[in-house]
């Protein structure tokens, strides 16, 4: 079962009071990302007092508090920005491409496809660490959506239904391939479960270096599909009559949720529901159209993204709850909230 959106009505052009309101919400939402920001560098394990958290992010004395605040938490909030972009922007792009309001970046086999190739990397070649498990990630998120797409276009050019119906068939034998794996080789569990909860802890410049350039690329190709993606949210033959290129768009749709999911995956492991939920916050704030929906999920997911973060450190602490769980307890309530909206209908 597929649960879809009806197409929308062409976008129309926003008045000046909306787009001074929507112009004006993101230089809110940027002063909110601004904010959990300091929040995120000054909040830890170790206590700092904010004037010296403020003082060492401006002046790197070689002390204590600026080894902690330079080395573990600014490239650790750092990554929860880009990996927030990246899985934001990714959640927006899908849903758009398969006009499917339930659809998150999962449905091209990308969490599925990453997952399965760090299974394999640590059974079978010994790969240890985050730094080994980031190539075979993105390998095997790029390669399930690859299956996914020529699976989905078979025979005549790929749907939105044929892709999540795809999408589904390859996420569930990839995910027979991982518990069998598991079950067979119990050691590789020890280490699969730390990357598989999805968690910033840990994660240093190194990491937040080798993703940035396709989050990057990802995040300047899905922005400029803002337009396409419009017209395609009226239906492959109107967007056809309208002169849009239907094909190359999707095509390039999935080429933009494989480099950003895959990014995002391969860094911190899966995270549920940031994907799914955002766009549709965007949504609620500026309505249906793509060019303000993106820049907004590329501000709400980080912020929601580092907000699980400092919520996962200061609930036990020294302990800390991973960014993944945090998101997943919060995002379950959105997404039965969506399931059960009277708009949405079943195909």
């Amino acid at each position: 079962m597929v649960v879809t959106e009806r197409p929308p009505a062409a976008v129309s052009p926003p008045s000046a009071a909306a787009r001074t309101f929507r112009a004006g919400g993101l230089v809110v939402g940027l002063a909110l990302l601004a904010l959990m920001f300091l929040l995120s560098i000054w909040v830890g394990s170790k206590s700092i007092p904010f004037t010296s958290t403020w003082s060492v992010l401006w002046h790197n004395d070689g002390s204590t508090d600026a080894v902690i605040i330079h080395d573990l938490r600014i490239p650790r909030t750092l990554l929860g920005v880009v990996v927030g972009v990246a899985l934001g922007l990714a959640g927006a792009v899908m849903q758009a491409l398969t006009r499917n309001p339930l659809a998150d970046p999962g449905l091209l086999g990308v969490n599925t496809g990453a997952a399965a190739a760090v299974v394999s990397g640590i059974a079978f070649v010994g790969v240890t660490g985050v730094l080994g498990y980031i190539w075979f990630a993105f390998a095997g998120a790029a390669i399930a959506s690859v299956v996914v797409y020529v699976l989905g276009s078979a025979g005549r050019s790929a749907t939105p239904d044929r892709l999540v119906l795809a999408g589904s068939a390859v996420m569930a034998v990839l995910q027979a391939y991982i518990v069998g794996v598991l079950l067979l080789m119990p050691e590789t569990f020890n280490q699969f479960r730390f990357w598989n909860v999805g968690s910033l802890s840990g994660r240093k410049w190194d990491v937040l270096l080798q993703i940035s350039p396709f989050v990057v690329v990802g995040a300047i190709i899905a922005l400029l599909l803002a337009r396409p993606l419009n017209v395609l949210a009226l239906g492959d033959q109107t967007g056809r009559a309208l002169g849009a290129h239907v094909g190359r768009t999707r095509v390039l749709g999935a080429v933009v949720v494989t480099l950003l999911c895959g990014a995002g995956t391969a860094a911190i492991g899966p995270v549920l529901f940031l994907g799914l939920a955002v766009p549709h916050a965007a949504r609620m704030l500026v309505g249906p159209d793509q060019r303000w929906v993106l820049p907004y999920s590329m501000l709400l997911a980080p912020i929601a993204l580092i907000g699980a973060d400092v919520v996962g450190r200061v609930l036990n602490p020294p302990e800390e709850l991973q960014a993944g769980i945090v998101v997943a307890f919060l995002g379950a309530p959105v997404f039965i909230a969506l399931c059960r909206r009277r708009k949405l209908a079943r195909l």
